[in-house]
């Protein structure tokens, strides 16, 4: 059982829904802090999922529907304050599609979704660029790892290994707030 919200409209038409996706170490946070240092401050929340996942809940993995449950309802409550809000994680689409594909219908303003399409050693390296790489390895890469999943609904744009990190936050301020995206 799963205690998610009742699906139903939800934010503005000037609020931003984003959602991040793709294998740890692809580059989801720093886009999403990128993104919402672009933007006036106090106006973007992001949604980390192991922020809910292993800090709120303390669990190592999605049992329960908890953290879904939970996401979905910090999202809608935070949407229909008229925040803009970025999900970012890894987000297995056997897990979270339903949760997922529900808010993007159920939001009255901009969503857009992005999935990142990287290999295996791609994430390890930009793994070890980042300062977490001392915390975890590929040891736990490698069982997080989940390969492409994009989730049939969300209209997701992928990112490519090419992408540097200034090109892909320029596209999402681009295709989320066109009318102030940088030149």
């Amino acid at each position: 059982m799963t205690n998610r919200p009742t699906p139903g409209a939800v934010g503005s038409a000037t609020t931003r829904l984003i959602t991040l996706r793709g294998n740890s170490g692809s580059g989801k946070s720093t886009v999403a802090a990128a993104v919402r240092a672009a933007r006036p401050a106090g106006s973007v929340a992001i949604i980390g999922q192991d922020v809910i996942r292993r800090q709120i809940l303390a669990t190592g993995d999605d049992q329960g529907g908890l953290p879904i449950a939970l996401i979905e309802m910090i999202t809608r409550h935070l949407l229909d304050r008229g925040m803009d809000v970025i999900i970012e994680g890894i987000l297995n689409a056997g897990r979270y599609a339903d949760m997922l594909v529900q808010l993007v219908a159920d939001h009255r303003g901009i969503s857009r979704s992005y999935i990142w399409d990287l290999s295996f050693p791609e994430t390890l390296r930009r793994h070890a660029t980042k300062p977490v790489a001392t915390e975890f390895g590929e040891t736990q890469m490698r069982q997080w790892w989940r390969g492409f999943q994009p989730i049939a609904g969300l209209d997701e744009q992928v990112v490519g290994p090419a992408e540097t990190l200034d090109e892909v936050v320029r596209r999402v301020l681009t295709e989320c707030w066109p009318a102030s995206a940088p030149s």
